[in-house]
């Protein structure tokens, strides 16, 4: 099974697809990862909530995001800044568990999902780990990303 290159190539035949069926799903894991949820017109729920928070500062004794009080531009987003950094898609107030749901959401091709978030503090590093099984082949999948954190 083959997916749509990311970012969109288009050839003479029309729209280039990815024939590597891994390759597909990190691209459509990355661009979920990479795009802030409420940026895409045709899908606002489109992305992972925690680009919109991309110039917050960190509360690292809490492992939060501090509240910037711009309750307008995040009036949709209510609960974001009680959220854990660090932690699995298995607890419900993590930004893992966010990532999970989004991943469920939009990459169909994978099952049995889990998503850990770590955050180390000496590096500014947030390590980023997605686990799952292809549906079609029935094969393990592994997903790592890092975000750096700027303060």
């Amino acid at each position: 099974m083959s997916g749509i290159t990311i970012p969109l190539k288009l050839t003479p035949k029309g729209i280039q697809r990815e024939s590597n069926l891994k390759r597909s799903i990190d691209a459509v894991i990355h661009l979920i990862m990479t795009t802030p949820r409420y940026s895409t017109p045709a899908d606002p729920q489109f992305g992972f909530v925690f680009n919109n928070l991309r110039f917050e500062m960190f509360n690292e004794n809490e492992g939060v995001v501090f509240d910037s009080g711009d309750t307008d531009t995040m009036n949709n987003l209510q609960g974001l800044y009680e959220k854990k950094i660090s932690g699995s898609s298995r607890s419900i107030n993590t930004f893992a568990a966010e990532l999970k749901a989004a991943i469920g959401q939009y990459e169909k091709r994978l099952d049995k999902i889990s998503v850990s978030m770590t955050y180390i503090r000496e590096e500014r590093l947030i390590y980023i780990t997605v686990k799952g099984t292809i549906i079609s082949t029935g094969e393990d999948y592994k997903y790592d990303q890092t975000i750096r954190v700027w303060s």
